[in-house]
């Protein structure tokens, strides 16, 4: 079978940006961190301290009993996108990049005589010596080459860190029955235990069932699709649109005060606000989510005639947050959460009946679009809160900043909104 796809995996990246960065971290067991203490996790680790067993997800105070050694070193998101980028452009040199599929993970797809085994093997090379030479001596990463994308990313997986793997339809599952379930992309926690209930244990069982009964226990027609995809088959990705832009934060204690907690949700609006004038879109809808450090959660929402300037989105916040918090007898708020739905692409927008009814409505509309635009322009050349509507804490300036998530890449302006 013909090699489609190339799938290249960038290895423990973000504790690898860091190693490039900073000569003192190199060959260290380092674990990134997004605060400095013990009480937080692990969001990254260096291969130093992944032989100690620290991974993603182990807590800072468990880590440094398995390695006393340990650096914590705290996140640094805008270096990691700024590498993503330089990532990019350095394997753009040698062949399209198709999919970005995270901040880490590429996948590209084969043409011509690239499709060969030999060809393959040898593109994949010289994009590894690119990033060596190019981006940086600690910036390595795992290539996968398959017949479809889905066993490309399962190659890439095959031999860490700075591996390289071939693998054919007809390799399957004898090159992979040492892995896990889970271990395969799309099959999560829960859906390891409904094949586990179906007696399904491991992946050569789970190879040798029908597409039938592999869509019975996926629940759906996906689970016919994996059956597919584990062979080899292309499965065409349905394109989705853009429904919501939103952010949320788990706040520091000292910023759990009533007072103090509007604060920071006027500024996660803020953000917000700007990424959906950055992206052309307009929003009608707007929803504002907070859970109390005794574990309660309040949601509410408000609808409005589209919008995308500071003044209207920030008024109806304001109005959500007063109404949350009346009469409940709130004292603090642990994390609060901001999402504006109901999207719509300003070159798509429709008239409305309303705008022939208040023009003077309209034109302040516009007014404010525009003072808000002037406000990214400007917050985009000096620095995030250089201007910004209502008093923002210098101290609160520190929370604010732009952080990576595991289905979405910040672009390079989100550091300055």
């Amino acid at each position: 079978m013909i090699l489609n796809w190339l799938y290249l995996d960038l290895n423990s990246y973000f504790a690898s940006v860091e190693q490039q960065l900073q000569k003192h971290l190199r060959n260290k067991p380092i674990a990134i961190v997004p605060i400095m203490t013990d009480a937080t996790c692990a969001i990254a680790a260096s291969y130093e301290a992944k032989a100690y067993g620290v991974k993603t997800g182990t807590m800072i105070y468990e880590a440094k009993k398995l390695c006393p050694e340990l650096i914590c070193v705290e996140a640094k998101h805008e270096n990691y996108v700024a590498y993503h980028h330089k990532i990019l452009a350095e394997i753009d040199k040698y062949i399209p990049i198709e999919i970005i599929a995270s901040i880490d993970e590429v996948a590209c797809k084969l043409i011509g005589n690239q499709k060969q085994e030999e060809q393959a093997s040898q593109l994949a090379k010289n994009i590894k010596k690119g990033l060596q030479k190019n981006v940086g001596t600690y910036i390595r990463c795992s290539i996968g080459i398959a017949p479809n994308r889905f066993l490309a990313k399962t190659a890439s997986n095959l031999e860490k860190p700075d591996g390289l793997q071939i693998l054919y339809s007809k390799d399957i599952p004898e090159r992979i029955k040492h892995f896990k379930l889970s271990d395969l992309t799309g099959i999560v926690k829960a859906m390891v235990y409904r094949f586990n209930k179906s007696g399904i244990l491991s992946i050569p069982e789970l190879y040798n069932i029908t597409p039938k009964h592999m869509r019975k226990i996926w629940g759906n027609v996906q689970g016919e699709k994996f059956w597919h995809m584990l062979r080899g088959e292309e499965i065409t990705d349905i394109k989705t649109e853009r429904k919501t832009i939103g952010h949320s934060h788990v706040l520091e204690p000292k910023w759990r005060k009533i007072k103090l907690a509007e604060k920071v949700m006027s500024r996660l609006l803020l953000k917000a606000a700007s990424r959906l004038r950055r992206m052309n879109y307009y929003s009608s809808r707007l929803s504002l989510s907070i859970k109390t450090e005794k574990g309660l959660r309040l949601e509410d929402k408000s609808t409005f005639y589209r919008a995308c300037d500071n003044k209207k989105l920030l008024e109806e916040s304001r109005k959500i947050w007063k109404n949350l918090i009346k009469n409940k007898k709130i004292i603090k708020i642990k994390k609060i959460s901001v999402t504006l739905y109901k999207l719509e692409k300003k070159n798509e927008l429709q008239p409305s009946l309303f705008e022939n009814f208040d023009k003077k409505i309209i034109l302040n509309t516009n007014r404010f679009e525009k003072i808000s635009q002037t406000m990214d322009t400007i917050n985009s050349r000096f620095g995030r809160d250089s201007v910004t509507l209502g008093e923002i804490p210098n101290k609160i300036k520190s929370f604010s900043g732009t952080r990576i998530a595991f289905t979405r890449i910040p672009a390079k302006q989100e550091f300055h909104e």
